[in-house]
This record gives C-alpha cells, sequence and structure tokens, in this order.
C-alpha cells in the first residue's frame, strides 16, 4: 500500500508539474511552453484572473518555475536576492543573497538582469556585477560563488551582465567577457563551481546561449558582443565564427533561434539585421540576412507552425512593428506598424505577447493578419509602475510577470 501510495503520489507530481519554466525562454530556451501547457480562447472584459501580487525589488531578471516554487532574483537595497516563493501564493520560502554596488552605465534598472536557471534541484544566478552563485533549490543553501568580473576582468558594460548562463552537460557555462586572458566565455563545474575552461577574446552581450544540435552532436550557439559562434561545451573549441555587431552604442540581446536541426536565425537592431543559415560542426551558410526583414533590438523572435513572429525594432527608438515572417527565405507575411515594443510566448498554438507599455495580448498565430484574440493590462492598478521588460513566464497555467515594483501571476489557463 505505501508503495502504491508512493507511486500515485509521483505520479500525480508529474501531471502538476509538467508546465514548468525553468529557465529564460521556457524549457528549451525557444520561447515555447511545455506541450502540454493549455490557454483559455479568451479573456473577460476585466482581463484574466489575478491568483495574487506582490512587491519586488529591481531588475528584469524574469521568474523561473520548477513544480510549485518560483525562483525570484532582484535587487534589495544594496543585495542581489534571490528568493524561492510558493507559487500558490506569492509568498517567501527561503532567501539567499550578496552584496551589490552596481550603478548602470545608461539609466534603467540597477538590478540583476539574467533569470535564474534551475537544473538538477540547484538554482544558477548571475548578477549585474558578475557575481554567479549556485544555490540549493530545497533549502536556499549557497553552494558555491564566483565573482567572474573581479576574477577575469571583465567590464560591467551599459546595463550589468545580462548573458543568462547555460547549464549543459554538467557545466555552467558563461559569456563573461573576461579580459585575462582568453575568457570571453568560461565554463564551470556546476556541482563546485570550478573553472573548467576558458574560450575566446569575446566581449559580453546580453543575449543568452543555447544548446544547438547538428549531426547528433550537442553544440553552445552564443551571440557575443561581436560575433555569433559555436563552441564545444566539453572543451570550449571554437567550430566555426562570424561577425555579427557593431562597436560603439550597440547592443546584442536576443537570444538565437533554432529552426530545427542544423537551422538558426540571429537578430540585432543598430543596423545590423538579422541573420539565418544553416550550420553544422565545421561551416556555417547564411540563407538571408540583412535589415529588412527583422531587426530586433532584444526581443527573441518565436516560431510557431512553420512561422516566425517577432517584434521588430527599438523598445527606446519607436515605433517597433509586430511582424510574422517565413523564416526559410526571411519573405514579410504581414507588418503591423506602430504596434509598440514587447516579448513574446508561444503556449497552446497561440502567442501571449507581453508589451513593455503593460498591454498584455492574446493572438492566435496566423500568415495573413495579426489576430488578437483577447487583450488585458495587468498592471492598470499600479501607475507608478515601470515598463514591463522582464520576460514573462508561464507554468501550469499562470502568467508571472513583473516590473520594478510589483509580481503579478494571473490565470491564463482554459
Amino acid at each position: 500500500m505505501i508503495r502504491l501510495a508512493a507511486l500515485l503520489w509521483l505520479t500525480i507530481a508529474a501531471v502538476a508539474f509538467a508546465g514548468d519554466w525553468p529557465q529564460i525562454l521556457g524549457p528549451l530556451r525557444n520561447g515555447a511552453a511545455a506541450a502540454d501547457e493549455r490557454l483559455a480562447e479568451a479573456w473577460p472584459a476585466s482581463g484574466p484572473r489575478r491568483v495574487w501580487k506582490r512587491g519586488v525589488g529591481a531588475g528584469v531578471a524574469g521568474l523561473a518555475v520548477v513544480g510549485d516554487r518560483g525562483f525570484l532574483f532582484h535587487r534589495l537595497g544594496d543585495r542581489e536576492v534571490l528568493e524561492a516563493i510558493d507559487v500558490a501564493t506569492g509568498e517567501t520560502v527561503w532567501s539567499d543573497g550578496h552584496a551589490t554596488s552596481f550603478v548602470p552605465q545608461v539609466g534603467g534598472s540597477d538590478g540583476p538582469l539574467c533569470a535564474p536557471v534551475v537544473h538538477d534541484g540547484k538554482v544558477i544566478v548571475f548578477g549585474a556585477q558578475g557575481m554567479l552563485a549556485c544555490v540549493d533549490a530545497a533549502t536556499g543553501r549557497r553552494l558555491w560563488q564566483r565573482a567572474t568580473h573581479r576574477e577575469f576582468d571583465a567590464q560591467e558594460g551599459y546595463f550589468g551582465a545580462g548573458s543568462t548562463p547555460l547549464v549543459v552537460g554538467g557545466r555552467v557555462i558563461v559569456n563573461v567577457g573576461g579580459r585575462k586572458g582568453d575568457a570571453g566565455i568560461v565554463a564551470f563545474d556546476l556541482a563546485t563551481g570550478e573553472t573548467l575552461w576558458t574560450a575566446t577574446r569575446e566581449g559580453a552581450s546580453y543575449s543568452a546561449p543555447v544548446v544547438a544540435t547538428a549531426g547528433g552532436v550537442e553544440n553552445v550557439l552564443t551571440v557575443t558582443r561581436l560575433s555569433c559562434l559555436l563552441l564545444d561545451p566539453a572543451t570550449g573549441g571554437v567550430r566555426w565564427l562570424f561577425p555579427f555587431g557593431q562597436r560603439g552604442p550597440t547592443v546584442n540581446a536576443a537570444s538565437p533561434v533554432l529552426l530545427g536541426e542544423g537551422r538558426f536565425l540571429v537578430t540585432a537592431a543598430y543596423g545590423i539585421g538579422s541573420v539565418c543559415g544553416t550550420f553544422d560542426t565545421t561551416t556555417v551558410t547564411p540563407l538571408w540576412q540583412g535589415t529588412e526583414s527583422l531587426a530586433s533590438q532584444y526581443a527573441t523572435p518565436v516560431a510557431v507552425g512553420g512561422r516566425l513572429y517577432a517584434i521588430d525594432g527599438r523598445d527606446d527608438v519607436p515605433p517597433a512593428s509586430f511582424v510574422c515572417l517565413d523564416p526559410a527565405t526571411g519573405t514579410v507575411h504581414w507588418r503591423e506598424e506602430g504596434f509598440g515594443y514587447g516579448t513574446l510566448l508561444a503556449a497552446d498554438g497561440k502567442l501571449l505577447v507581453v508589451k513593455t507599455d503593460g498591454e498584455l495580448l492574446l493572438v492566435r498565430p496566423d500568415a495573413a493578419r495579426l489576430a488578437v484574440l483577447a487583450r488585458a493590462r495587468p498592471f492598470a492598478d499600479d501607475p507608478r509602475g515601470g515598463p514591463l521588460r522582464a520576460l514573462p513566464a508561464l507554468a501550469n497555467g499562470r502568467l508571472y510577470l513583473r516590473d520594478d515594483r510589483t509580481l503579478v501571476a494571473v490565470d491564463v489557463s482554459p
């Protein structure tokens, strides 16, 4: 009976926790929720039901969610704080933090930019001043930490460290941008924090690397300050590289988009544009490139039904457009001019669009037009709130949104 009860509990837990959002851009870092995530077809005039609301500190790091715990990384006073919260209530379960004195060079928030990464019972956070920490997800006990900017002589950049680490093969891979030796990209042991390898002299970007498979081989595809490159995650060996980015007051911030095995897209604003290509472990071949189809400042495009949906343009220099395009050719199916900036995620054959001005849209993917199913303003009762630049998280029917003051959970399930 005990074994049967245990098996039943594990079965229920597996079903209940199927929709985790354990890292930036979801389970596979592609902006898509778990396959069994379900969304409502419409919302009432008042918008989706708010489950709870709580205050938060500074930062634009989105939430990570695993099981019944959310992981919030924000700045409170002179500390960057990681909190585990109960997703049912928003209440704090445990917290861990470290001191910070970060001041951004160009406006914006002085809090952390990188979403927590939850992997194998551990939470990885990367602060604005390059503090990399690993914490036990169950208890909040600090397992290890590394002051990467100090150790590897990295600059803070315009807005602080912003490239969310990637865990692959027991390694925490970070675009540190170190100038001491070849420490542009560094791999740390997930269990101990020990440096496993350093590679390249690439500067740091705000783009999060992704795991890209080609010919059955795992690679790390990353966009740095001035390049796009493919790495061997075991050794840091560079398999190929091409220039991507411009010097001066520009950033690379959108993550690479995988369009099936051996195909990818990268995009940036500031006259850089997009490159879509094919690759293997030795070569990369562009299929189309330029600024005409797409040039997104930091919002990562999302692929749904063989089409790519994206925000084209810049947040700080409006207006931006919402576009639907053919990823194979770069042909634009439609363009909604003056739409405004925002971030996208896909679930249940639909799109959720979180605009920086506070509007939330439920959209049906359509190659012919922008098909809006519902609109809402979850922060309408907080006129002092800032822009919604933190990436949203979607898990088990709840959408988590935050600005520099407030975190809300809204029920978007059927």
